[in-house]
């Protein structure tokens, strides 16, 4: 995807979300660190450009409930999880940049229960690129491809200083 193709992509993202949430005081984004924070904060920004209404955003760092992050680093880097607003009772969209296998969305889902008791979550992906090791389905997809086992799908975002695309590259797999 090329910089207006994912504009374009997380503009449809935000129609979808508000198509099946009428009621904006019940709703809040949370973006898994890093790619999915910056994405959340994206989205916030334009349902509340659409609609005047401003939507909770946090970030959600998921680094220790990883089921792999033993075999990550002994000192693995922690970030900071930020959500300044209850999750009890409210429907959150939890947005990542890439859905692989599944884990890194259950590692957020057991790290959003650790804050509180949503009504319900969804899940919203830029790219789903299939291999799932979980059973894990997105409620809003940018974008579905499929590739083989040597391939790896990259988000380049402007707020690490790049300009927004999503590549398909060669390298070793994901691991989300």
């Amino acid at each position: 995807m090329t910089a207006p193709e994912v504009g374009q992509t997380l503009d449809r993202l935000r129609d979808e979300i508000l198509a099946r949430h009428g009621d904006l005081s019940r709703l809040a984004l949370v973006g898994i660190r890093t790619g999915g924070a910056f994405l959340a904060q994206r989205l916030g920004q334009q349902i509340q450009a659409r609609t005047g209404v401003p939507v909770p955003v946090g970030i959600l760092d998921i680094t220790l409930y990883r089921d792999d992050w033993t075999r990550i680093s002994h000192k693995p880097h922690v970030g900071k999880t930020e959500l300044e607003f209850s999750l009890d009772d409210i429907d959150v969209v939890l947005v990542d940049d890439v859905l692989f296998t599944g884990r890194t969305v259950r590692a957020a889902l057991d790290a959003l229960t650790d804050f509180g008791r949503p009504r319900r979550i969804e899940l919203a992906v830029l790219v789903d690129r299939g291999g799932r090791e979980l059973p894990i389905c997105p409620d809003y997809t940018g974008q579905t491809v499929t590739l083989t086992g040597n391939q790896r799908v990259n988000v380049y975002l402007q707020e690490t200083g790049r300009t927004d695309a999503v590549v398909i590259e060669a390298g070793p797999k994901n691991k989300g």
